[in-house]
């Protein structure tokens, strides 16, 4: 297909940043151009990231793809701004403009978090007329975990979001998330964007084609080794706030029935307070409460890079997903799973769209919860584990009907938006 149209992606963190978000932006511009869309990204210069850098990640970037940096300040000593959206706030603007201007932009579109940069879309709007769009990764406007302490960093930063949020969305013509949820409370407060402005979710695409580079790049598994009559089951990336809470039970079925586990290892993999603490663990002080520390449960929680942790997806018996009591989780982790030709062992609220496209699909077996029935995992895991076992002796990636799956794959969420790019203009 010609490309016919120029979108303007803003991502300040862009390959090969290895944080998670990069993701968001790297896959839609992958896709666009066989939907008629050719991307134009506008980042910063990685010299200023301050994460440690994936360099094999920004091998998956189309050799011809267009990719604009610029540079920001640096982080000060004592550390008093760290977000890269705000210390290349001014040249990300006004590179943004100049683009806008001289590359016959269609739209701009602005991945949040960083959230500071959901302020340039105005601006571009003001000065060129040019529609713009926001897509919200994580929630702008939401009670911090430790905002009730008045005058903290986190309560600032709770209240700048209130002020900040509608400055940005004010002109803004789409709004997109990973899920509704994530902007929900953005059109409860703002009810007149239902009149001006488009809404669209779509999840996390997964791309077959990251695993082929795997394979391609020849990678080993590093944090553990494969052991002989163990089922070694890998948990990978953030935990969800409210995922705790099932977790605690979930240890405490293990403890009371250590016999039928013990064949079993589940390791957690960048699950760490922030990203580059390999001491920052938040799943050790849970599992040395229960007795499971280097025996059922491992904990690395520094994050890796993105296609080493395919490799340990790869290289394990199985994918543990922990979803949490809410209902909004996404299929992205489990199309990853099964992408990684594994088994999947998941842990989620039977409302949730993945509980029900695993049952279907034949990619696992689910334990469902809701908010009321947290405590009967401690006699759900139990049977769950001993059917996953059986279930996992016999798997075969082949069986899986992964059809079902397409909807959710790069390629597709990528046409979603587009059919919602294509109504603006």
């Amino acid at each position: 297909m010609v490309c016919k149209k120029r979108i303007l992606i803003i991502s300040p963190h862009y390959p090969p940043s290895n944080l998670a978000g990069v993701h968001r932006s790297r896959l839609f511009a992958q896709h666009l151009p066989a939907y008629g869309w050719n991307p134009v990204i506008l980042t910063v210069d990685e010299r200023y990231y301050e994460e440690k850098l994936d360099l094999d990640l920004a091998k998956l970037l189309p050799q011809q793809q267009q990719i604009e940096k610029v540079e920001a300040f640096r982080v000060s000593s004592p550390r008093l701004i760290g977000d890269i959206g705000l210390r290349a706030f001014l040249q990300l603007r006004r590179k943004a403009l100049e683009l806008v201007r001289k590359e016959a932009i269609d739209f701009v579109y602005i991945p949040i978090p960083s959230f500071y940069a959901a302020l340039i879309g105005p601006y571009l709007h003001r000065k060129t007329g040019v529609k713009y769009g926001i897509d919200y990764i994580d929630p702008w406007v939401h009670r911090f975990p430790g905002a009730e302490k008045t005058f903290s960093r986190h309560w600032w930063s709770m209240k700048l979001a209130g002020l900040l949020e509608p400055l940005a969305i004010k002109k803004a013509s789409l709004i997109t998330g990973v899920a509704e949820g994530y902007y929900q409370g953005v059109k409860e407060r703002n009810p007149r964007l239902e009149r001006t402005c488009l809404f669209g979710a779509m999840p996390y695409g997964g791309e077959p084609g990251d695993h082929d580079k795997v394979r391609e790049l020849g990678l080993k598994p590093y944090l553990f080794e494969k052991k002989e009559g163990k089922l070694q089951l890998v948990y990978a990336g953030a935990m969800l706030p409210k995922a705790y809470k099932p977790l605690e039970q979930i240890f405490r079925a293990i403890r009371a029935n250590k016999a039928l586990f013990r064949d079993v290892e589940f390791h957690f993999i960048g699950t760490g307070r922030t990203p580059n603490d390999p001491q920052g663990y938040n799943i050790k002080p849970l599992a040395q409460r229960f007795g499971l520390w280097h025996s059922f449960v491992f904990e690395y929680p520094a994050r890796i890079p993105y296609l080493d942790v395919l490799v340990h997806l790869e290289a394990s018996s199985g994918t543990f997903i922990l979803g949490s009591t809410e209902p909004h989780y996404t299929p992205s982790k489990v199309y990853q799973a099964v992408l990684s030709s594994r088994p999947v062992l998941a842990v989620l609220h039977e409302k949730s769209q993945a509980f029900g496209l695993l049952n279907r699909t034949g990619a696992g077996v689910t334990i469902g919860i809701t908010e009321d029935n947290i405590s009967s995992l401690q006699e759900l895991v139990p049977k769950a584990f001993g059917k996953f076992k059986e279930f996992q002796e016999s798997f075969s990636p082949g069986s899986v009907v992964k059809k079902e799956f397409e909807e959710f794959s790069a390629f597709k969420v990528t046409g979603k938006l587009v059919s919602l790019l294509n109504k603006l203009q």
